[in-house]
């Protein structure tokens, strides 16, 4: 009976021996292109995350140009809108300057008007004194009298008009 062991542990052990030499090549095998999968599977995850993050980034860009040009339309507009009000106030102006040249006007004529009609009466007044001094010979206080007598004119500071007729 030994022998029948010897015999079968042979045929087992050499086919368990094949069953390894098989078991590793075909492991070994299988370990490899299981690497090899592992790897190709690594290498795409990593290009697939670097493809998702350019494209977040290209996002994010798109995004920030996006929000640029609304915010320089939204400068454009408001410097439109303040050069509105520029020019409104500048109209204003102008024509506030030029209602103020009119009334410089209005004024320097109404002066010299005034200063005319000043001028005017002195004369008036100064050729109606002539004609009073003119006329004092015949001027007489009795208004029955037929003789013109000299008049005195005096002025009164109690007097309503300032002069007084003495005769």
């Amino acid at each position: 009976m030994p022998e029948k062991k010897k015999g079968k542990n042979m045929e087992i052990t050499l086919e368990a021996i094949i069953s390894f030499i098989g078991l590793f090549v075909g492991g070994g095998a299988g370990a490899f292109f299981t690497w090899k999968y592992q790897q190709k599977k690594a290498k795409a995850e990593a290009e697939q995350a670097e493809t998702d993050a350019a494209k977040d980034k290209q996002d994010y860009y798109q995004q920030l140009l996006e929000d640029l040009k609304n915010d320089r339309e939204d400068r454009k507009a408001q410097n439109d809108e303040l050069r509105q009000e520029r020019d409104h106030y500048k109209t204003e102006r102008n024509e506030l300057r030029d209602r103020i040249e009119k009334m410089d006007e209005s004024v320097r004529t109404l002066k010299k008007s005034f200063l005319d009609r000043e001028i005017l009466t002195d004369r008036k007044i100064a050729q109606l004194g002539r004609k009073v001094e003119a006329m004092r010979p015949f001027l007489c206080g009795d208004l029955m009298c037929k003789k013109r007598q000299l008049v005195e004119i005096l002025e009164k500071e109690g007097s309503e008009d300032g002069s007084r007729i003495d005769g």
